[in-house]
């Protein structure tokens, strides 16, 4: 239990910090360590909506090159403790090692067998952050052979850091972007990748795997949609489409209806909330919310009091300009 506390310490504390998506990653592996050693570690930041991933932190990882086979194997494959598995599980649940999973025998496991053995991997780690409003990333954990596996103490300990370690995600995901109306065109066959003027840019400032795992997931589905945070800050809509053998991605500033849904659920706001909030947006006052949510006034002012907290601002208009616009647009 004493371990438990000085770990959820360590994390919140980094959580209060307001880091970008990067810097948060980076220092929370760092503090992981501290209570479940590892060799290797790899943080995905997921879409909430869609469970792509977007960007990723990597600490002694495999090689690049493995990405696409990784990618497939998580998007297209059967095999154990995957992403999505775990996000569908209970809040005990999402954390979980392969060593358990596979009962000992780790080349039960597809991504082991064919990727990870070779590099001298042994346990894995893997973790949803998830919180109230949603899943914002994924969390993996490595040991090297000859290392001891993880125990179930270090993946109870982990699990029940995942809460705050998905709330420090969520509060990087409300970093200002710049704007930009640049479209981004890619197109992605067997034989290679073309790609115009702006997608070469974006393609410049966007983690690898944010353009990977749409194009796996539309030759698997005809298509993909997810939002991607860069580096430099600008959160991108990233759409692809499978036509024929070719997949094309068109990569473009995300608007207003795309983003405004993703930073309310980053500032933690119930649907109830979201809704006020939107009917705030469109100029009608509290009798009029009232009436179409029916609910009384007082209410309505209640929840405005408990967005406003949420949010740090003070005003209808503070607020507006917070959800919709300040995230995607200059400002003035």
């Amino acid at each position: 239990m004493a371990t438990l506390q000085v770990a959820r310490k360590a994390v919140t504390k980094l959580v209060s910090r307001g880091l970008g998506p990067r810097e948060f990653a980076s220092n929370a592996a760092s503090a992981l360590r501290r209570f479940v050693p590892y060799e290797g570690a790899c943080l995905l930041t997921l879409d909430p909506a869609t469970l792509l991933p977007t960007g990723e932190y990597v600490e002694n990882g495999l090689p690049p090159s493995t990405r696409t086979r990784l990618l497939e194997i998580e998007l297209l494959d059967h095999d154990v403790n995957k992403f999505a598995a775990l996000a569908r599980t209970t809040s005990t649940a999402r954390a979980a090692s392969l060593s358990a999973a596979t009962q000992g025998d780790l080349d039960r496991s597809l991504r082991h067998r064919e990727v990870r053995k070779r590099y001298g991997l042994d346990d894995e780690l893997r973790a949803m952050l998830v919180d109230g409003s949603g899943t914002w990333g994924a969390l993996t954990l490595m040991r090297t052979q000859g290392q001891p596996r993880f125990t179930k103490a270090e993946v109870d300990l982990v699990a029940t850091l995942a809460g705050d370690l998905a709330q420090g995600l969520q509060r990087a995901a409300r970093t200002n972007a710049p704007h930009d109306d640049s479209v981004g065109v890619l197109t992605v066959t067997r034989d290679g990748t073309k790609a115009n003027h702006a997608a070469k840019r974006w393609l410049d400032e966007l983690s690898p795997v944010a353009v990977d795992s749409v194009v796996y997931q539309a030759r698997s589905t005809g298509d993909a949609y997810a939002r991607a945070r860069t580096e430099q800050g600008t959160w991108l809509a990233l759409r692809a489409t499978q036509h024929d053998h070719a997949v094309t991605v068109t990569i473009q500033p995300a608007q207003a209806n795309e983003l405004a849904p993703l930073i309310a659920d980053a500032y933690g706001l119930t649907a109830r909330e979201r809704a006020i909030t939107e009917l705030i947006a469109q100029g009608h006052a509290t009798n009029e919310i009232a009436t179409q949510l029916h609910l009384s006034p007082y209410t309505v002012q209640d929840h405005l009091k408990v967005i406003f907290d949420k949010t740090s601002t003070k005003t209808r208009g503070e607020l507006v300009a917070r959800i919709f616009f300040e995230h995607y647009a200059p400002r003035l």
